[in-house]
């Protein structure tokens, strides 16, 4: 064997080892809980009070309950991933506005709701169920309405045994998690994400022991059981808008899709603000009780 070959195969055998080392350290960085602690301090909905509730998780869940007027319906807010509820203030100043009662809370093992370990809507569907069985609880007469971003979009959506709720959001959800794992590695490393992709998923399923089928919300589209409305950008690079089109043609009418013109993976409310506040306050406006009715 001549020197050219064997320089090439040691070249092969180190940039293997590099890809797998990278990929092990991003596998076991991305589950890591994205805790933080702020109880009360701004920003926070008007007229806010803190509540904490029991998850199947295992974990205890802290949030916010603002109440609006009497007979509006509630809607609860869902946060993104490595965020907490306060990502979600700003839309609940909007729902607030409209006389909605608003739930906002933290996903386990985020902001100030412990856990061992982010596991990308699995544990957090737990923490969706108990809070609908919370609102059902706390506001018995109230319709229910749901908004979830990202993570939040896919643990509703993952959620098993919920309560009913009366209307959907759902706002740049992955449709399984192998294509949310490729889009996300594309966007890092262009071309390479192929090879790194698998890796990083073999290494994820072996830390987190989350069965390969469980997190796949596309196949769980046709099973809502509500009225929904689906959000993304025409340029989203991690949930790109066909991931959004293939989720709308899995779910069951009546339904809604909406692509925001020009959006990348940017906060959709604050990219848009007034075309939100009319496109999703008319959705849950004929859903739940709306403000001119009472």
């Amino acid at each position: 064997m001549n020197e050219k070959v064997i320089r090439v195969i040691v070249g092969i055998a180190v940039f293997i080892v590099v890809v797998i080392g990278i990929t092990w350290i991003a596998a076991g960085e991305m589950p890591n809980p994205a805790n933080r602690d702020f109880g009360l301090s701004p920003p926070h909905p008007p007229n806010t009070s803190i509540v904490t509730f029991a998850s199947g998780s295992g974990a205890l869940i802290q949030g916010w309950l603002s109440q609006g007027k009497a007979g509006q319906g509630v809607v609860m807010l869902l946060h993104g991933l490595e965020r907490d509820r306060r990502e979600m203030v700003p839309r609940a100043k909007f729902l607030l506005a409209r006389g909605y009662s608003v739930l906002l809370f933290d996903f386990q093992a985020h902001g100030e709701s412990k856990g061992a370990h982010v596991s990308f809507g699995d544990l957090e569907s737990r923490d969706v169920t108990a809070a609908l069985q919370y609102l059902h609880h706390k506001l018995p007469n109230e319709k229910v309405g749901v908004l979830g971003v990202s993570l939040g979009a896919d643990a509703f959506v993952l959620a098993d045994d919920r309560a009913p709720v009366a209307a959907v959001v759902l706002e740049q959800m992955y449709p399984t998690i192998e294509r949310a794992v490729e889009m996300r590695t594309r966007a890092h490393i262009g071309p390479l994400a192929p090879l790194f992709a698998p890796l990083l998923m073999v290494e994820m399923q072996s830390r987190l022991k989350i069965p390969q089928n469980r997190l796949r919300p596309l196949d769980r589209m046709g099973k809502i059981g509500a009225p929904v409305m689906i959000t993304d950008g025409t340029g989203d690079n991690y949930v790109p808008i066909e991931d959004a089109r293939d989720l709308f043609a899995a779910a069951s009418q009546p339904k809604e899709l909406w692509a925001v013109e020009g959006a990348k993976h940017v906060d959709l409310y604050d990219f848009a603000k007034t075309e939100y506040e009319h496109r999703v306050g008319d959705f849950l406006g004929r859903y739940l009780p709306s403000a001119t009715t009472h």
